[in-house]
């Protein structure tokens, strides 16, 4: 039996299928990045998932594609934790690009994005990915994720620059002082993840004129730094993965428009792309 995992920095999809494909489940567990979570936080989270951890001896391959996975040494932290869950699965650990490039792919050369809790880009040219620009993380990067907007409504907020509607609908949801905010932001772990967190308030305005403005900024500050860093921008598809492209989808067609970039395929989740891809081409190719 074969593990397929799809792992952003807040939550990760595990697909569970047989040699043919055919699915057998699906289970969820927090997200398992390395560059915050070390071996001991990726097995433990692994064995809280109790559906998962009941096959464990019976895993033969598990596929996984995270995001932090990026080195040779942020991989090897995720295959730890891995190894002590599934003792007998061979494993391979990359990239979440690699993971959102083939859960997009349809047979045409693309540039693949994703907009999640983070951000990043890379060409894709059936098999295997390029990197133009790297991802800088939540702090210096992240354009257009959750974390980037978390940012932009916290400070709108704080300066006062927020509508009168949504300030207060914002202190009815999130009654907090200044300094809670901060502490959580700046003295507890994972930042970038509650910082994402307010991107399902601010989904609630969604077509707020002024909401819309700065999601269309930031995506399309995202296409000028990430998409138009390819030469070949404008001649293929751009595909894009995770939550902030599917739920402001009518923000993102717009950013495109105004950038004249090619807008392909827009997948909220990537692991059933992912899925379909391993079975006709990782599986097929394999046999």
């Amino acid at each position: 039996m074969i593990l397929i995992a799809d792992s952003g920095s807040t939550k990760c999809d595990w697909a569970h299928i047989d040699e043919k494909g055919s699915r057998l489940g699906n289970f969820e567990t927090m997200g398992l990045n390395p560059y915050f979570h070390d071996e001991k936080v990726v097995e433990g989270a692994i064995r809280g998932n109790v559906p998962l951890a009941l096959y464990a001896d019976k895993i033969s391959h598990i596929y996984f594609y995270g995001a932090g996975s990026s080195t040779p040494t942020m991989c090897a932290i995720i295959e730890r934790g891995l190894r002590a869950v599934f003792p007998n699965a061979e494993l391979l650990v990359e990239h979440d690009l690699l993971g959102s490039a083939y859960s997009t792919y349809d047979g045409e050369e693309c540039i693949s994005c994703i907009l999640g809790t983070g951000s990043n880009s890379c060409f894709f040219d059936g098999k295997n990915i390029h990197e133009s620009v790297p991802s800088l993380a939540y702090i210096l990067g992240d354009e257009a994720s959750g974390s980037y907007f978390g940012k932009i409504l916290l400070r709108e907020y704080f300066y006062k620059k927020l509508p009168a509607e949504i300030a207060e609908a914002f202190e009815k949801s999130f009654p907090l002082s200044k300094d809670e905010f901060i502490s959580k932001i700046y003295r507890e772990p994972n930042a970038n993840v509650y910082l994402a967190s307010f991107t399902r308030f601010i989904g609630n305005f969604a077509h707020h004129p002024h909401v819309m403005n700065w999601v269309v900024n930031g995506m399309r500050e995202f296409l000028d730094i990430h998409v138009k860093s390819f030469e070949n921008w404008d001649k293929v598809p751009v595909h894009f993965v995770g939550s902030i492209s599917h739920y402001f989808k009518h923000c993102l067609e717009e950013a495109c428009r105004l950038e004249g970039v090619r807008l392909g395929n827009i997948i909220k989740k990537p692991i059933d792309g992912l899925v379909n891809y391993h079975v006709k081409y990782v599986f097929h190719h394999a046999e």
